[in-house]
């Protein structure tokens, strides 16, 4: 069975603190504009471990693709 993007927002909220979380898709693609303070000082590719990392396994069995979107509660504040 595909995960749903509400499925996929469950997983990334429970392994990571986020201040704001919008996951949206079709089953086996997904977009996620995830707002933590945990990317405070980190780099884009950093940011996107910590968000493989929240998923874990789910990432290589049954999230085919996923796009996102990383910022700091400051950076979405200013930018959206």
């Amino acid at each position: 069975m595909l995960p749903t993007p509400e499925q996929i927002q469950q997983y990334i909220e429970s392994h990571l603190p986020c201040e704001h979380i919008e996951v949206r898709g079709d089953g086996s693609h997904f977009e996620a504009l995830i707002v933590s303070s945990v990317f405070e000082g980190k780099r884009l590719i950093a940011r996107h471990q910590a968000v493989y990392a929240a998923l874990g396994e789910r990432m290589k069995a049954e999230i085919h693709a996923l796009s996102m979107k990383t910022l700091t509660p400051d950076e979405y504040r200013k930018h959206g």
